[in-house]
């Protein structure tokens, strides 16, 4: 066992008198810090906004929740039912009832141009109709402040995230809708999901405000059970008076995060490694120099028996220290900056807007750490091995 432990203490002393020189090099080792802080704060915050955009699409959906489209379609733009065939829809073995009926709503989803507050620019905002047992379906809604709609009356209710991004909004303004104006009279949260995002209302007096008739595009069902999915999906796509498409919200808001989370993700990563390239030359220079100030210290502890590997690692282990500094500084930053900034993106399906809130999560924030480890380890790598290799004799005779 002494072998082993003195390599260990020859480790350990070597990585004592290194990061006790640090005051020396001060300069240099902050350089390095603060560019690997840099890469770990956008790399997490750019990654902070895909991740709150799913986590509000995906905090919409519940598993034992259906969405019923028109068949072939992939967003309730381009759906469209008559009000026979939501009947039929609400009917199926596998919906939830309570003593008012069962667990349906069959909605209308049009768009209405609203300025948002930061810009001043217009933007396409949701507004739905909705039947009663809308807010059972969706068992996250609540009115947080005001009322609820009136049935059968020209007013709105407004998720908290658009009541937020978008002018207009607040309680007791009103919204132009069609040839009229609609007054708001309540705001909704709903967990942070999609529906925060939209602009809520009857979906009868919707529908006499753009002419739609009795069309519907969507049907909303809340399930007996997660396990009554395959039921009431196969007792649809089987009846022979449908022609229609059946998804778990959960899946459904989750297919329309996808798109824009995988071309966020994609550019996070494309940046960081950029930035990260520079601040390995960053981790190069500080070793580098590191190694040349130490170089008559170095030769005299491989004079005394210290090892070459000893000196490789401990090397080693002082770019990682300045990588994992650097790391937690970055990490700490993105939290204080990213972590819940309210913003709002296009959602490309409805070619709606969404509002959500960015997500710097424990995973990401592993991920830069990890980043920064990664560029203090390779950082570190080339002026350990040349430290190790240095002839003895001639660093010695190093002024």
């Amino acid at each position: 066992m002494a072998g082993p432990l003195n390599w260990f203490s020859q480790v350990g002393s070597i990585t004592k008198f290194g990061l006790m020189s640090i005051p020396q090099r001060r300069g240099a080792v902050a350089a390095t810090v603060i560019g690997i802080a840099g890469v770990v704060a956008v790399f997490v915050g750019v990654l902070s906004i895909a991740a709150g955009f799913k986590r509000a699409m995906t905090a919409s959906g519940s598993p034992d929740a259906a969405i019923v489209l028109r068949s072939g379609s992939d967003s309730e733009m381009v759906s469209g039912f008559g009000r026979t065939e939501t009947r039929v829809i609400a009917d199926a073995p596998g919906v939830a009832r309570n003593a008012q009926g069962p667990l349906s709503s069959a909605e209308l989803f049009v768009i209405i141009n609203l300025p948002k507050r930061s810009t001043g620019t217009d933007a396409n905002v949701p507004l739905r109709g909705v039947e009663g047992a809308a807010m059972e379906v969706r068992d996250q809604l609540k009115i947080s402040s005001g009322r609820m709609f009136s049935w059968g009356r020209n007013e709105v209710i407004v998720g908290a995230g658009a009541a937020r991004e978008f002018a207009g909004l607040e309680i007791g303004s009103q919204i132009k809708v069609g040839w009229d104006t609609w007054p708001v009279v309540g705001i909704f949260s709903a967990n942070g999901g999609i529906a925060e995002s939209e602009i809520w209302t009857d979906a009868k007096v919707l529908q006499g405000a753009y002419n739609r008739g009795e069309s519907y595009q969507s049907v909303y069902t809340r399930l007996a059970s997660a396990g009554a999915f395959q039921q009431f999906k196969d007792s649809l796509t089987t009846n022979p008076q449908l022609n229609v498409k059946v998804i778990r919200q959960s899946d459904y808001y989750a297919d329309q995060s996808q798109t824009l989370t995988r071309l966020i993700t994609t550019l996070g990563y494309l940046i960081a490694f950029l930035m990260a390239v520079g601040a390995v030359f960053g981790a190069l220079n500080t070793m580098y120099s590191a190694v040349a100030a130490r170089t008559r210290e170095i030769a005299t502890l491989r004079a005394l028996g210290f090892g070459s590997g000893a000196v490789v690692v401990a090397l080693m282990i002082e770019s990682l220290v300045l990588a994992l500094l650097g790391g937690a500084v970055g990490a700490g930053i993105s939290f204080a900056a990213f972590n819940n900034f309210h913003a709002a993106t296009m959602n490309w399906q409805s070619f709606s807007q969404v509002t959500f809130a960015f997500a710097v999560t424990p995973h990401l924030l592993i991920q830069g750490v990890v980043w920064a480890a990664s560029i203090g380890l390779i950082g570190g790598l080339f002026p350990a091995i040349r430290a190790a290799r240095q002839p003895i004799a001639a660093a010695l005779r190093e002024l």
